[in-house]
This record gives C-alpha cells, sequence and structure tokens, in this order.
C-alpha cells in the first residue's frame, strides 16, 4: 500500500463526511461490501465549495493508489462502478503494479517506407505530446503488430462506450458483483482475424493503475464478440523514446483479481532512411 498523503485533501474531507453521513463508519467491509449512489454523494457534499470537493466524477476517480481518500487508504479499500451512478466500496487489493519489462531493450526495425514527420514533432514536443499520439505511432509502425503477433490488426474501438450487464466477484471476499450500463474507456482497441486486442496508455511514470481500466473492457468485448480478448499496458519513456508493452490476461474472466502478467518488452523503433 503507498504511504498516507502527507497533507489533508479536498477528497478526504468529503469522503469523510460520506462516510458520516452513509453510516460507513461502523461498516464491516470485511463481512460485506457497501453500496453508494451519486445522490448520496450530492447531499453528505452539498456544502462543500470546491469542485473537487463536491464532484461525484472527481471524488469517484480514484485510478490510482495514492488517488484514493485517507481513509479508503487507511481501511484498505477501494470503489468501483456498478451503474450510471451507483457504486461499491470493498475491502481489498483493487489495484495493479505496473511491472518493469526484465527483458533487454530491443531494436525494432520498421519497414515503414517514409518518415512520419508530425509523428516525429509530437514525440519531441515533451509538453505537448500525449500516450495516444505515442500509440498512434508504435501502430503505424507496426511495432504493435509485431508484439501482439497479428499483421490483420486495425484500429476500431476508441474512447467511452457503456459497458453490457456482466457478473463478477471482487475483494478480499470475492463478493458477487453485478455491473450493468458502466461507462468503460478504451484507449485503443484493435480488431483482428481471430482477436481483439484492447490497449491501456499510460505515461512512463504509472506505477500502478486500478484493475477496473482493464478488466470492464475486457468483459464488454467478450460479452459482445465471440473472438478472443487480450489485453496491453502501454507506456513510452519520451526521454529516450523507449516503448514499453505488457501484455495481461484474466485466469478466470469472472474474478478481477485474477491479473496475471503474460509477457512484456522494451524497444527502441528505427527504420531506414
Amino acid at each position: 500500500m503507498s504511504e498516507k498523503p502527507k497533507k489533508t485533501r479536498n477528497r478526504d474531507k468529503s469522503w469523510e463526511t460520506i462516510f458520516a453521513h452513509c453510516g460507513f463508519d461502523n461498516h464491516d467491509f470485511a463481512k460485506a461490501p457497501a453500496h453508494l449512489t451519486s445522490d448520496q454523494i450530492k447531499e453528505a457534499c452539498q456544502s462543500f465549495k470546491k469542485t473537487s470537493a463536491k464532484e461525484v466524477r472527481v471524488l469517484c476517480s480514484q485510478t490510482k493508489r495514492e488517488d484514493r481518500p485517507l481513509i479508503f487508504q487507511e481501511r484498505g479499500l477501494f470503489i468501483l462502478p456498478t451503474k450510471n451512478g451507483q457504486y461499491i466500496i470493498l475491502k481489498g487489493e483493487g489495484y495493479l503494479d505496473v511491472p518493469t519489462p526484465e527483458d533487454e531493450l530491443q531494436e525494432y526495425h520498421s519497414e515503414f517506407p517514409f518518415e512520419l514527420e508530425t509523428s516525429k514533432i509530437l514525440l519531441k514536443k515533451k509538453k505537448s505530446n500525449s500516450e495516444m499520439q505515442h500509440l498512434d505511432y508504435a501502430f503505424a509502425m507496426s511495432l504493435l503488430r509485431n508484439f501482439i503477433g497479428d499483421d490483420s490488426l486495425t484500429l476500431t474501438i476508441r474512447g467511452r462506450k457503456y459497458t453490457p450487464e456482466f457478473t463478477f466477484r471482487a475483494g478480499e471476499g470475492k463478493h458477487k458483483i453485478t455491473a450493468n450500463g458502466v461507462q468503460a474507456e478504451v484507449d485503443a482497441g484493435y480488431e483482428g482475424r481471430n482477436q481483439i486486442a484492447l490497449v491501456e496508455a499510460k505515461g512512463a511514470k504509472a506505477k500502478n493503475v486500478i484493475i477496473r481500466q482493464l478488466y470492464y473492457p475486457y468483459r464488454q468485448w467478450s460479452e459482445n464478440t465471440n473472438k478472443k480478448v487480450r489485453n496491453f499496458f502501454f507506456t513510452l519513456d519520451d526521454t529516450k523514446e523507449i516503448f514499453k508493452i505488457l501484455e495481461f490476461a484474466f485466469s478466470d474472466p469472472s474474478d478481477y483479481h485474477s491479473l496475471k502478467l503474460v509477457k512484456s518488452g522494451s524497444f527502441k523503433i528505427t527504420r531506414n532512411k
């Protein structure tokens, strides 16, 4: 678990108020999760002035361990959406540590026929570039196709979509949870003849990520297609232009915590002038 925040943040005060308002202070999370609605959050936080202290979307966005409010960190809790405006708070480890690829840095030689000047310019502008631009460049150079092992992949999925209904187990008690109509975002999804590759792109400094960002899109597209669905994590160290790709798989599709590392690699892209 991460260290406690050095100073109190707006969300810390807000979540203390929410817990008191909803009677969660005495709730035994080891026995059962707690259900929460956006209306309850709004009611509890109506006296706060700052958006970061009362906006439901902001308060429930906890994509990294350190994003969690102090009361969550102290009790070992994490939050998941279950429906539009509905959430569940569980005890357990809801986050994935992002490992560093152990393989030696590999030189990937691209056969792309000409220099992509726009991509190179954007990659060099550290303050203006984004993970999406890095990802698009890696795909154009066929690095992703090569790592995944599928030349037929083409970009077909991007952005937020609502999930169909699915049931899974999560938390220390492996509680049965049903999610339906939850917004799930995919940075990029590629469809091939026999499979779909979902990619979550993060900055190079990302040390951990909530498993939900991989699990919900995985279940969403597993429900919507008969093709095999694979999960990938992508980062770029833009100071050295080193691309890192990791594949993860859920050994049990109905178990939120069954995520395992399959393979990984670090790459430097080169091409003939």
